[in-house]
């Protein structure tokens, strides 16, 4: 494929040539951290809070890794001009590396971001609720490491049922996130999405999604936990994504979410959402 490069631990290569050690720590116990972004008109949004995140994440882990925000920046933005890409999905990837020679390995990805199904955000999508629960105190949850291997497995259960997702719930029964995404369910007009703490990742879209709240003079809560109960009760459901967006679901297995099509709170925020990538994303790269 044309322009299909990577970058390895410094430098651009094609994605045919890049090799990491049999020996990397990431490869053989899943010891890593990733972000996974989107680029839109050739900037990528908020890249500097994904790289807040995931750095912080590499210090909460003890991961090693001798690569800075600024030296991401550019890589991110040198893969994106040599694959001549303006709209992309990007991931980094932090190891320590070789287990037998200590060097952290830095992997970024870029690749064409494509078309999602028109219907997921016109008509909703279908989720189910997976048997795998989230454990409070596992540092695999509520943070991107190379442990995905059950979300991985949820989620193919999920599309087995022909779902595009899989919501998770905590070994107390408190409602978490989706495999890849986060969730907010519209509960008497007010937007809740389950704390951190829960636990459950800090994405990049849950938290503009919350800012853009605060603007439309939509009243949220991220603080509070969520139950079965409420999900059922909620008249409106979406999950958010860093290249998926803001997307709305209609059924939760066969239950329906309110009147099975997005919502007028969520249509509003998807909106919004739209309007603030195109914004962001128009002022060329930061810095």
């Amino acid at each position: 494929m044309a322009n299909d490069n990577v970058y390895l631990n410094g430098k651009i290569v094609p994605h045919s040539q890049a090799a990491i050690s049999v020996s990397d720590a990431g490869l053989l116990h899943g010891a890593s951290t990733f972000t996974t972004m989107l680029a839109r008109n050739g900037v990528i949004f908020r890249l500097d809070r994904h790289l807040k995140r995931l750095l912080e994440t590499v210090e909460l882990l003890g991961l090693k890794t001798d690569i800075t925000g600024e030296q991401l920046t550019d890589a991110c933005y040198e893969l994106l001009a040599a694959n001549a890409l303006a709209e992309a999905r990007m991931r980094i990837t932090l190891t320590p590396g070789s287990i037998r020679q200590a060097k952290p390995t830095t992997v970024v990805t870029a690749d064409p971001l494509g078309d999602y199904p028109a219907e997921w955000y016109t008509k909703g999508i279908d989720v189910e609720v997976t048997s795998f629960k989230q454990l409070p105190g596992d540092v695999s949850y509520g943070y991107k490491t190379g442990c995905y291997l059950p979300r991985i497995l949820a989620r193919q259960e999920a599309a087995a049922k022909h779902a595009a997702e899989a919501l998770w719930f905590t070994t107390s029964n408190y409602l978490a996130e989706a495999c890849f995404n986060n969730v907010f369910l519209v509960l008497g007009g007010k937007v809740c999405t389950p704390p951190v703490d829960t636990p459950a990742l800090p994405g990049i879209v849950r938290e503009a999604v919350l800012e853009l709240c605060e603007v439309l003079k939509i009243e949220a809560d991220a603080e509070n936990r969520l139950t079965v109960k409420d999900m059922l009760a909620a008249e409106e459901m979406f999950l958010t994504g860093s290249c998926t967006g803001v997307r709305p679901v209609a059924r939760v297995e066969r239950h329906a979410v309110g009147d099975e099509k997005p919502g007028q709170v969520t249509q509003r925020i998807m909106t919004a959402y739209r309007e603030l990538v195109e914004s962001e994303c128009a002022r060329g790269r930061p810095g």
